[in-house]
């Protein structure tokens, strides 16, 4: 089937793995780290990578949407955890963290955000300071890669 023809977007299955580095006011540094299968789709300039997060929400997966912009990424959280955060370089992202046991009132302020991406696959690194509910938390940096997934191809959507 051409999808072109039908003006349909051609969806590419991924592979996104997301690790993260958090260092606290006492120097103490936490990892986290997950893989999940996703879908990849580019419209109007700008990727679009959805999977399923399992790290956020005990026994939950929460829909993750990351929206890849020139000079941007904005990280959008749909299901137990509700939430969109945008980074960009030089400037502080205001945004609530809403949870089934309450709201979060976060600001990132990005200090670097390096995007290497082709068509489809790449990898994006975000430096940045979290302050929640108006403190500073902690020092972080975001390392993600979105790979093809081999066992899978195209599909049109």
């Amino acid at each position: 089937m051409d999808c072109r023809s039908k003006r349909i977007d051609f969806v590419e299955k991924v592979i996104v793995k997301v690790t993260g580095e958090q260092t606290d006011a006492a120097g103490e540094v936490s990892r986290i780290g997950t893989t999940a299968v996703g879908k990849h789709y580019f419209r109007r300039g700008r990727h679009y990578i959805i999977y399923d997060d399992t790290t956020l929400a005990e026994g939950v997966s929460v829909r993750t949407m990351l929206k890849v912009a020139p000079g941007a990424l904005i990280l959008t959280r749909r299901g137990a955890v509700e939430q969109e955060q945008r980074f960009i370089p030089g400037q502080e992202s205001r945004s609530r963290y809403r949870t089934p046991f309450g709201e979060l009132e976060l600001c990132v302020a990005t200090k670097r955000l390096d995007i290497a991406y082709d068509a489809v696959f790449g990898q994006i690194d975000v430096v940045y300071a979290m302050h929640i509910n108006g403190a500073w938390h902690s020092a972080n940096k975001l390392h993600i890669e979105v790979m093809p997934d081999a066992s899978e191809g195209r599909e049109c959507r």
